[in-house]
């Protein structure tokens, strides 16, 4: 009996030990856990951005962005507004259009843009700061800032600054000047656009500035560099880099002449096919915010949002006298208006 109970015992230790055995190997690790998911409000992903912002300008706004919405990648393109719009209408020809968000010089480019369907409509509630008459009704596009087309002039080589576009066809200014071309630049188009059709400008007075020598560049920081070098004594230019030159230390001074000023607005739109609609509507947003207007001021812009400051050297828009033309009648006579001065100046 004993025997009996020992090798009972034996065997009922033995069957323990082989059940537990089978209950250790089959035990499931512990599962892993799950990466937590995407916040499907959040932005995320690529966004391809296509700007005639200068590049470093560009790089800021980027890096501010990003700060915000780490989790978009954003990809940028940029040249002359001119050169950008060629080559989104060769991406929409062979129907793969790559920008998701555009920032260029002027409305009427966006304007030809609406009418080819290629823009989104998209009223950010950011805009509630923005003026009205500055924002497409139909949510195509919005100005994101206030950009003059003004005078600079090396104060080297000008003691007297002058108060007139005329100075531009003035004797002492022969061979002396200089300014961007409308086939690169839209502020430059536009310009052409304004003047051409401005009382006490019009044609006469681009043939005027060829008879006088005036240098045609391709953009406005190539005529900015001609002035600020004292290679040429005048410049037609944005006000902006002007001012932002001057801070440098440079010998230039901007003048916004009586007769008045061209005004563009640098709008923002997003394309219609856009492949990140949520990223690109931060974006807008961003730009638009009262921290986006901020940095366009600290980087040099005239801000378009209400109650965010000019950058010292610039003015107001409610400081100096805007000439301007139906945007409509701009858009429609682009093309030709640049043949028109391309007819002029032998470009």
């Amino acid at each position: 009996m004993r025997l009996l109970k020992k090798g009972s015992l034996l065997v009922s230790l033995t069957a323990l030990l082989v059940f537990s055995g089978c209950g250790t190997s089959g035990q499931q690790e512990p599962a892993k856990q799950e990466a937590p998911k995407q916040d499907a409000n959040i932005p995320s992903g690529k966004l391809t951005f296509y700007t005639s912002q200068p590049e470093d300008d560009v790089t800021k706004l980027v890096a501010a962005f990003n700060k915000k919405y780490p989790d978009v990648k954003v990809a940028s393109f940029r040249s002359g507004t001119e050169e950008v719009t060629a080559k989104l209408q060769a991406e929409n020809q062979a129907g793969k259009v790559q920008a998701d968000v555009l920032l260029l010089a002027d409305a009427v480019t966006f304007e030809g843009l609406k009418k080819q369907n290629l823009l989104a409509s998209y009223k950010s509630p950011e805009l509630a700061k923005v003026p009205k008459d500055l924002v497409d009704p139909d949510g195509a596009y919005s100005g994101t800032k206030v950009m003059a087309t003004v005078l600079a002039v090396n104060t080297q080589k000008v003691k007297t600054p002058p108060t007139s576009w005329k100075a531009l066809a003035a004797a002492e200014s022969k061979d002396a000047a200089i300014m961007p071309s409308p086939l690169y630049s839209g502020a430059a188009a536009y310009n052409v656009g304004v003047f051409s059709r401005t009382d006490g400008f019009g044609w006469d007075f681009f043939k005027s500035l060829k008879a006088n020598n005036v240098s045609v560049v391709k953009g406005n920081g190539a005529v900015l560099n001609a002035v600020a070098s004292g290679e040429k004594s005048y410049g037609m230019v944005v006000d902006y880099l002007v001012a932002r030159e001057k801070a440098k230390g440079s010998p230039v001074e901007l003048v916004y002449p009586s007769e008045g000023v061209p005004v563009i607005t640098e709008p923002i739109g997003i394309l219609k096919h856009t492949a990140n609609e949520k990223a690109a509507q931060a974006f807008v947003d961003f730009v638009l915010s009262e921290d986006g207007q901020k940095l366009a001021s600290s980087i040099g812009y005239t801000p378009i949002r209400e109650g965010v400051e000019a950058p010292k050297g610039l003015k107001s828009i409610n400081q100096f006298k805007v000439i301007s033309s139906e945007i409509s009648k701009l858009t429609e006579a682009r093309e030709a208006d640049k043949k028109q001065f391309t007819s002029v100046f032998g470009q």
